[in-house]
């Protein structure tokens, strides 16, 4: 005799067949044929997942502590959503990201999911809601307008720790090529242009400044994640949760997931505003613009080699052509570019999402945490790459690019309070004119002797005039 392959269950709507094996119920089957959406489950997301998870531990445990379930009621939940909190069931959460109702199919899901597994540990068939139930007791004193928004944060504030972590490492290898070639000089440029002689060092010591910026900027507007409404249930009133319930569940949130988290001054304000999200959405763009303008810097200086700029060479990591036998392209620096286009599209959507909400709810939380979870962790991967493909085998021809600067008519500038605004500009002039070192003019027409020449070339006077 075969077993049924369904069971159902009902809601609002009427009855459902829901796959038998299944831990979720009926509002998740609901949503999956409803939201056939990204293709991307929220268990595909295993920080979402422990998140929604810890909320449940957290509130299950106040409303105990509080009166509002019985033990017999609490301790299962307790035990079903730590079991998930630690890994176990993730393949259950099958609800599309995006989703209609401001999501609440996520809720539902982790609900069923928790309620069907801690009557599983008493003994009970899935889908006996009469000794556990997915909204009664699993959902006790919340709302998904309290839990959803909670258990984003929280996910969200995790999954940035890879990012800065990665963002801290390349700060350290580009400090690092910054030593490397202290004593490299070469032409500084503005508008394309020869401007003025500087060290490799200086530049690579400047792109190291910019993403410690940068993670300054992210982490300060990480912050404010840390600020839940937890308790507020729909609108932030706290209605259908028990006195002294708010601060006790977020006490044990906090406990339970070692973050800092604080109940929102205006639970109300908190439960309709999407500001944190805002900002960190700005942050992460800051972060990929600028991290594009030093690709594009790379792409720049590895041109050619011999018919572009070529002041640097990029390590070779694949065949650059199908047609072209040798081309090697700068893929790492290419794929960076990309990763950033795609983060300022994310952040545009963030931005529209977080502007179309109504009232004291905002329909639109899904779209924004999938956007900031693939930017946060797409931009992480990007980073890690340039770090493992790209920074370490930076390489150059400081031979050549002394050459190059003692050429530029830019050196003029440098040797204009020495020689005179109007001698520089005649042998800027005639440098250009005949490709002849600026050097050897100055030396020719006796305009320098060779000793001060050479100490106002040296490199570290180049990269520090005043010697501080």
């Amino acid at each position: 005799m075969t077993s049924p392959t369904t069971r159902t269950e009902h809601d609002s709507l009427g009855p459902l067949e829901v796959p038998a094996h299944a831990y979720y119920g009926v509002h998740t089957q609901r949503a999956v044929n409803n939201f056939p959406l990204t293709g991307k489950t929220i268990g595909s997301i295993p920080q979402l997942v422990t998140a929604l998870a810890q909320v449940k531990i957290a509130a299950a445990q106040a409303n105990q502590e509080l009166g509002a379930i019985p033990a017999e009621v609490g301790e299962p939940i307790i035990a079903a959503a730590g079991e998930i909190a630690d890994g176990a069931l993730h393949s259950e959460f099958v609800v599309d990201v995006i989703q209609g109702g401001a999501g609440t199919s996520t809720n539902m899901n982790i609900n069923e999911v928790v309620a069907n597994r801690a009557l599983e540990i008493l003994g009970k068939p899935r889908g006996d809601y009469t000794t556990i139930n997915p909204l009664d007791h699993v959902n006790r004193g919340q709302s998904t307008n309290d839990v959803y928004p909670t258990a984003l944060r929280i996910a969200l504030f995790r999954a940035i720790d890879p990012l800065l972590s990665q963002l801290r490492a390349l700060s350290q290898d580009l400090r690092a090529k910054a030593e490397e070639f202290r004593d490299v000089i070469t032409m500084g440029r503005t508008q394309m242009q020869d401007a003025v002689p500087m060290t490799f060092g200086l530049a690579f010591n400047a792109y190291a400044h910019a993403v410690e910026a940068d993670i300054a900027v992210l982490e300060h507007a990480r912050e404010a994640l840390l600020e839940i409404n937890l308790g507020g249930t729909a609108i932030g009133t706290q209605l259908n949760t028990v006195a002294g319930y708010t601060p006790l569940v977020t006490t044990h949130l906090a406990n339970i997931t070692g973050l800092p988290l604080r109940s929102a001054d205006n639970l109300m304000d908190a439960t309709q505003d999407t500001g944190s999200f805002v900002s960190i959405s700005s942050a992460l763009k800051r972060a990929a613009v600028k991290l594009s303008k030093f690709a594009n810097d790379l792409r720049l200086l590895s041109s050619g080699p011999q018919a572009g700029f070529g002041d640097i060479q990029l390590p070779a990591v694949q065949a650059g052509s199908s047609i072209m036998p040798g081309k090697v392209n700068p893929v790492i620096p290419e794929a960076l570019n990309q990763v950033a286009y795609m983060v300022c599209g994310n952040d545009l959507a963030t931005t529209m999402a977080a502007e179309g909400g109504q009232l004291q709810l905002n329909a639109f939380e899904p779209v924004m945490f999938l956007k900031l979870y693939e930017s946060v962790t797409t931009l992480t991967n990007a980073v890690g790459m340039l770090r493992d493909k790209c920074i370490g085998g930076i390489t150059v021809d400081a031979a050549k690019l002394q050459e190059q600067v003692h050429r530029s008519a830019g050196l003029a500038t440098v040797l204009s309070p020495h020689i005179g605004y109007a001698n520089a500009a005649k042998i800027a002039k005639e440098a250009l004119s005949t490709n002849t070192s600026i050097v050897e003019l100055v030396l020719r027409d006796g305009l320098m002797d060779e000793e001060t020449l050479t100490e106002q070339l040296r490199p570290s006077r180049l990269a520090n005039p005043h010697g501080d």
